[in-house]
């Protein structure tokens, strides 16, 4: 794509189907491995990624010829096929439908890296469902709350 030229830096969350913790320690590293693996596979650049028990955040440099919804396609589609295929969770694992696509300029890199990467210390203090939240009112972003992820806190 001669004389094109981008700059897009997209925060992507996305939930466990029926937000259970199926996401363990022990295959955490490895999962995060094939996900990065699938974004560069899609012209795309991981900057931080972290799997927690029940929801995923990645932060992506984003090619000008990958849209938000076929990246996430491939990646929930992808991901979910190996971990049946590892067979790490008893019986059948899914992404819940849906994602929160949220994007950042170049001076917010090394923030939202940082928030991304601290997750575990982030969540002792907030839930998935007010970090989630917190996100579609911060983006300043209509919702119906009607089609938000399932919520089990």
């Amino acid at each position: 794509m001669a004389n094109t030229y981008t700059q897009l830096y997209t925060q992507f969350v996305f939930s466990v189907k029926g937000r259970e913790n199926l996401i363990k320690e022990q295959f955490r590293d490895e999962l995060e491995k094939v996900i990065c693996g699938i974004v560069t596979n899609h012209k795309c650049k991981t900057y931080a990624i972290y799997c927690n028990p029940d929801h995923t955040h990645i932060f992506a440099g984003m090619h000008p010829t990958v849209s938000p919804s076929k990246l996430m396609e491939q990646v929930k589609s992808g991901s979910s096929n190996w971990l049946n295929d590892k067979k790490y969770i008893r019986g059948k694992f899914s992404w819940q439908d849906g994602f929160g696509a949220f994007t950042y300029s170049k001076s917010h890199i090394d923030n939202v890296v940082k928030y991304i990467l601290n997750q575990p210390e982030h969540h002792k203090k907030q839930s998935f469902r007010e970090e989630y939240l917190m996100f579609l009112e911060k983006f300043e972003i209509d919702y119906n709350p009607k089609y938000l992820f399932e919520w089990y806190d």
